[in-house]
C-alpha cells in the first residue's frame, strides 16, 4: 500500500492556527492487474507456466513489450 499524506493549515477568524492532516491510501491495483495480464497473455502465447510466472513478475513491462513487438 502506498501512504499520501496531506497537510493544510488554516487560520480561523480568532487567530488560532489549526493544521488538518489527512492521510490518503492507495491501494496499488494496477500492479496487480498489470500481472494478471501479463501472465494471461503470455500464457495463452507460449502456454507455458514458468513463463507466465516470469512475466507475471514483470508486469507492465511485458505488456508493454507485447504491444510493441506483436
Amino acid at each position: 500500500m502506498e501512504e499520501k499524506t496531506a497537510i493544510t493549515t488554516t487560520i480561523d477568524e480568532n487567530g488560532r492556527k489549526t493544521v488538518n492532516k489527512t492521510v490518503e491510501k492507495t491501494v496499488k491495483t494496477g500492479i496487480s492487474f498489470g500481472s494478471a495480464l501479463a501472465m494471461i497473455i503470455s500464457y495463452t502465447a507460449y502456454k507455458s507456466i514458468g513463463w507466465a510466472i516470469v512475466h507475471g513478475i514483470l508486469s507492465w513491462i511485458y505488456v508493454i513489450y507485447y504491444i510493441i513487438r506483436y
